[in-house]
């Protein structure tokens, strides 16, 4: 058995980026950019006003004057001329500030009447106004290769005049649930069988993730047809099920007739020790345990980071972070341990972490329930509650 980071570094070497292909904007969101977003303009590509006012020059901006209003400028509609001594210019939110003037009155500090514009409130030269390339400028990166694209994303990339833009291809990943006594959800389950969750769990894990799920029919425990069933074209064959040693384990040999070059099979974790991780011809194979936790606690440690180096983003580890324990535990053996927890605060807001009594790999409702995965290394010795722990949380990994 080897370690798990052992396993994931080891996963992870195998994964390459997918290729780049251009979308339009409007199908961005999620998608992680192949190259450097580019601004195409300046923002604001001129200096404007912040707010609805006047536009005059400053040095006749004191308190009492009076000028002439010689021109309106809403925005989009900038006012041609040059501001000359003792007149201003009434403005919008927006509006381009006119050629000589420097400061803006505010509405509120003024009284307009019969063409003028009193000054209640002294200007001050510059202030209420944008001044251009304030936000950024043309040639500016607005957004770094490699990042996974969000909403805010989106915004700057339209603000910067990008209609479409390059992207990594979503990974294609083919998922294939194996066994006799399972059936999809709402099919009829065989005599003693049970119904599958690991192949629609797995795939909203591959489209949380940014991936492609491809969810192909169960095959029974059948060398032949798991071995049939794998003939797919994908980025990454997850398979579930039948990666162990029992008489009806096929996975692994049925995959191997096939021309599977296995790369390593156990680790040393808990749930999940009977995972499976080779090549088929240009393809990786992940092999997954059948238990249902099982497979889902291996797809948030190996799963979600090679979807992430496939998708192009440059860290692909699960992110850690620290609590205290809820609860005492005892000391663990030589395998990592994954339990399932809640997490809460105490009164000091710190991060409790208790991990649930029973911890059975079987039970999907516990787990479903569950807010993080407390991580314990091998060997780890007995702890009290309130000793620190790592842990990773669930939710924004969409699991």
């Amino acid at each position: 058995m080897i370690p798990v980071a052992d396993a994931r570094a080891r996963i992870l070497d195998a994964m390459c980026p997918t290729e780049a292909e251009v979308v339009a904007l409007a199908e961005a969101w999620g998608r992680v950019t192949a190259a450097p977003l580019t601004a195409r303009v300046t923002q604001p590509p001129h200096d404007v006003s912040a707010m609805d006012g006047y536009a005059l020059r400053a040095a006749e901006g004191a308190a009492g004057a009076h000028l002439a209003v010689v021109g309106t400028a809403p925005a989009g509609h900038p006012w041609e001329g040059t501001l000359r001594a003792g007149e201003a210019v009434r403005l919008f939110t927006g509006s381009v500030m006119p050629d000589g003037a420097d400061a803006v009155l505010l509405q509120e500090d003024a009284g307009e009447a019969d063409g003028r514009v009193t000054v209640r409130e002294t200007v001050v030269a510059g202030r209420h106004i944008r001044r251009a390339g304030q936000d950024f400028t043309a040639g500016d990166v607005l957004v770094p290769a490699g990042q996974r694209m969000t909403a805010r994303d989106i915004g700057l990339a339209a603000s910067g005049n990008l209609p479409w833009v390059a992207v990594r291809r979503r990974p294609r990943v083919a998922i294939l649930a194996t066994g006799d006594e399972i059936a999809l959800p709402g099919e009829p389950i065989p005599p003693g069988g049970i119904v599958s969750s690991n192949a629609h769990a797995l795939a909203a894990l591959v489209r949380a993730s940014g991936g492609d799920p491809v969810v192909l029919p169960i095959a029974p425990d059948d060398a032949d047809a798991i071995g049939a069933a794998a003939r797919t074209r994908a980025d990454l064959l997850v398979t579930t099920g039948g990666a162990s040693v029992g008489a009806h384990d096929l996975v692994q040999s049925a995959l191997g007739r096939r021309g599977m070059a296995l790369d390593f099979w156990k680790i040393a974790m808990r749930p999940g020790k009977p995972l499976m991780f080779g090549r088929l011809g240009e393809m990786p194979v992940l092999g997954l345990p059948g238990n249902p936790v099982s497979a889902l606690v291996c797809a948030v440690l190996f799963l979600h980071p090679a979807l992430a180096r496939l998708s192009g983003l440059p860290d692909a580890d699960p992110p850690v972070e620290p609590a205290r324990l809820g609860a005492p535990l005892p000391a663990n053996d030589h395998r990592a341990d994954h339990l399932r927890a809640r997490l809460t605060r105490d009164e000091a807001g710190r991060l409790v972490a208790t991990a649930f009594e029973r911890q059975d790999s079987a039970m999907l409702r516990l787990f479903a329930h569950a807010d993080a995965l407390i991580l314990r290394p091998p060997h780890a010795p007995a702890a009290a509650e309130g000793d620190a722990v790592e842990i990773l949380r669930l939710a924004p990994l969409g699991i």
